[in-house]
């Protein structure tokens, strides 16, 4: 009942107006679910990389805090269903730009660095993901070089 109500929500608040609503709500929950995949590898901070995440849903996507949360729990929903990440990752790969994909990997590495330390599991899920984008290896360390000061 209350993924029913996520579902209502979602579609009626957060569905954009274009024709490809459907598809651009498709990327919106995959880019967050792997977010949120980035802040459950560790633990540590996990309060401060929920916030973060909120906070990068909105600017990312132009949401509201309501709708950021919402998208948040429908993406958590996906993320537990999903076998693989590249049930996320192909359909970003499909639509999204280089730089869209390299702002994503920013944000994962964001999430990473929020509890001041690295984790080997976040580190290699940033690059298990970069991986399935086709973001080369010497870019991933250019934006978690760039990243880490933030």
């Amino acid at each position: 009942m209350m993924l029913e109500k996520i579902k209502h929500f979602f579609d009626r608040h957060i569905a954009l107006t274009e024709p490809n609503g459907d598809s651009e709500d498709k990327l919106k929950t995959a880019s967050a679910a792997l977010l949120i995949e980035m802040m459950h590898t560790e633990e540590a901070g996990a309060n401060e990389k929920q916030q973060l995440i909120l906070t990068l849903l909105e600017n990312s996507f132009s949401l509201t805090e309501e709708q950021a949360n919402t998208l948040m729990a429908y993406a958590d929903h996906q993320r537990r269903q999903a076998t693989d990440y590249f049930e996320f990752t192909h359909l970003i790969c499909n639509a999204y730009t280089h730089d869209q994909k390299i702002q994503l990997i920013e944000s994962m590495w964001k999430i990473a660095f929020v509890d001041n330390n690295l984790d080997m599991d976040e580190e290699y899920l940033v690059d298990k993901i970069a991986r399935l984008l086709y973001i080369t290896h010497a870019e991933v360390l250019h934006v978690k070089n760039r990243t880490r000061g933030y």
